[in-house]
């Protein structure tokens, strides 16, 4: 059978850690009423480009619909390999149904047919349930036709942080959590620099961080150059 393994407990997928940015304030609000306990609300999908924070709401979802607060409820990717057995298995008397990247979900009729069933399961009894994939639910390839509507009539909301304005928000976000100054012609050229996806814009941001530490430098312009020629793979 195939083996799931949790994420690692951790404050980085929370809901304090999430910078909100017009593209997702709505997705923030709608994922905190599905991780509050009381609230009626009981579905969520979350659609939306790679690295947009979709993963990130889900996890900080499961964290708070842990029970104990100890260990987050399951949570499943359908990029990772699964069978029914394994799904029905993972999520026997889970607080909640997280499910991640819906539109990886293979052209399978026993896969499709058992996300239905226990989607329908948790649904009938009023649990929880968030999901997300890259798509609106109608654009999903291989969902089940009955499950496609069922999302509908839930919160079905944008992800979306690829404008510069929310980029430069998640940037100053980055740098206050480490404690750093960063001048605004960096976060410029970071932006310029960077591609699209929030997870590069981090990685850009983490390399002059990391640059500026080994050389005990300020983060200055030419410094972020040099970070991005070393990403590059070009020798300043």
């Amino acid at each position: 059978m195939q083996q799931f393994f949790d994420f690692p407990i951790t404050p980085v997928f929370s809901f304090d850690s999430f910078v909100v940015c017009d593209g997702n304030a709505a997705a923030v609000q709608f994922a905190r009423r599905i991780a509050d306990p009381s609230n009626e609300e009981n579905l969520l999908y979350l659609y939306g480009p790679p690295g947009s924070g979709k993963t990130h709401l889900l996890k900080a979802i499961a964290f708070a619909l842990g029970g104990d607060g100890s260990r987050p409820a399951p949570y499943l990717s359908c990029a990772e390999p699964f069978t029914v057995e394994d799904l029905t298995a993972r999520f026997a008397d889970a607080p909640a149904l997280v499910v991640d990247d819906l539109h990886l979900l293979p052209d399978d009729a026993g896969l499709r047919a058992g996300l239905w069933q226990v989607f329908n399961d948790f649904h009938d009894i009023g649990r929880k349930v968030a999901m997300a994939g890259l798509h609106p639910p109608r654009e999903l390839p291989h969902l089940d036709d009955h499950l496609v509507s069922r999302l509908l009539w839930g919160l079905v909301t944008r992800v979306d942080a690829s404008d510069d304005r929310s980029r430069r928000m998640i940037l100053k976000k980055i740098a206050d959590d480490r404690q750093v100054r960063v001048p605004d012609e960096v976060v410029e050229y970071i932006l310029v620099t960077a591609g699209r996806e929030v997870s590069e814009l981090i990685g850009s941001f983490d390399a002059v961080y990391r640059l500026s530490m080994a050389e005990k430098r300020r983060i200055t312009l030419p410094l972020a150059r040099e970070a991005r020629q070393l990403l590059d793979g070009v020798t300043p």
